[in-house]
């Protein structure tokens, strides 16, 4: 594994703590300025630091998602597929979601600058 790869990787985790300790700030550092999110919780995407910290504010006022990464693949030089596992529940702590999805990083000058929600690789028989 490159420097690179060890420091995306690291930063992904780091990502995900900030994400789950709802820590929008500590998040978008990790972020470039013009980065593309997806709305998976609305549909659509978010541009930039300001709309995610609507979408994600939005989205934690209604539901309280738990994601966690539980193996990453490298795609290709600039990208990382990252298996998830996410819980979803309501405000009243009933589970809506629990299941594993794959998300999609892609990295410019050593910063997150897009994620995309995307099916995982099939294992398995067959596969």
């Amino acid at each position: 594994m490159t420097d690179q790869s060890a420091q995306e990787i690291q930063m992904l985790r780091a990502a995900y703590v900030a994400f789950n300790a709802r820590d929008i700030g500590a998040a978008l550092t990790l972020m470039t300025a013009d980065v593309t999110w997806p709305k998976a919780f609305k549909g659509g995407f978010a541009h930039g630091h300001d709309q995610i910290r609507a979408y994600w504010t939005e989205q934690w006022s209604e539901i309280d998602p738990h994601v966690e990464p539980i193996a990453l693949y490298h795609q290709d030089a600039s990208q990382i597929l990252v298996d998830v596992h996410q819980v979803v529940r309501n405000l009243a702590g009933s589970v809506l979601a629990d299941e594993h999805v794959g998300h999609r990083f892609t990295f410019n000058d050593g910063l997150i600058q897009a994620m995309e929600v995307c099916p995982l690789p099939s294992s398995g028989p067959g596969a």
